[in-house]
């Protein structure tokens, strides 16, 4: 199946250069370029894509505000949004993560990194490596953000978590992937990946990305420092 990406950034030259690289990956192709938030929410709606590649910083809606739009829209529900940033972490990188973004790349990113970006994100995985969730940690911590009720999953809705299903949140929350899960618990990967699925449903998580929010804004793992 062909991946479709959608292009936000308001500049012209960076969107041709994401095109071509785009474009010219087997299995890929650009469904559409917007230059501001707002644009890149109505061309979600309009043109379907399976992901956004969202500039955070532009004029106008800028891409926070695009990024709620697109997750709170129930028709957008398949669309993941990929946050492309200059900085690798900040505070408007943790923000979007908290509005639904399924992860971040820098704006230096390799093609091939790019590109592989894509895959994941279009597969439902999260765009967060176990460095980049670290720096996220130490911000949430830096703003107070560790506080149960700033977005996170209620009491309730964690006590509906088997023991199992909490065991595989820290470890997802921990940056792991299913591979090193199921060999850290001895299972299958496609146990874990059961387990996390059963996770987000009972959550209400969009996707893995959102699974390693919730773990730490709810307080169920707390960083070490």
């Amino acid at each position: 199946m062909t991946i479709k990406v959608l292009l936000a950034d308001d500049q012209a030259l960076l969107r041709s250069a994401f095109k071509v690289l785009v474009d010219s990956e087997p299995g890929m192709r650009v469904v559409g370029e917007a230059s501001d938030g707002a644009e890149a929410y109505a061309l979600a709606r309009s043109a379907a894509p399976d992901v956004v590649l969202m500039d955070i910083r532009m004029p106008g809606t800028d891409g926070l505000a695009a990024t709620r739009m697109i997750s709170e829209d129930p028709e957008l529900a398949d669309v993941r949004v990929v946050i492309l940033t200059t900085f690798e972490v900040d505070d408007y990188v943790i923000q979007a993560l908290r509005a639904g973004a399924s992860g971040f790349l820098g704006k230096g990113a390799e093609p091939d990194e790019l590109l592989s970006a894509i895959r994941v994100a279009a597969a439902g995985e999260a765009l967060l490596s176990p460095v980049a969730t670290k720096g996220l940690i130490a911000r949430f911590l830096a703003q107070g953000s560790g506080e149960e009720g700033a977005g996170g999953p209620d009491a309730e809705r964690l006590a509906s978590l088997t023991g199992r299903e909490r065991e595989v949140l820290v470890l997802v929350a921990g940056g792991l992937s299913n591979d090193e899960i199921a060999g850290q618990l001895t299972v299958s990967p496609l146990t874990v990946k059961t387990h996390v699925n059963r996770a987000m449903a009972k959550l209400g998580a969009r996707d893995r990305a959102q699974l390693v929010v919730m773990a730490y804004e709810s307080g169920l793992v707390r960083p070490r420092v």
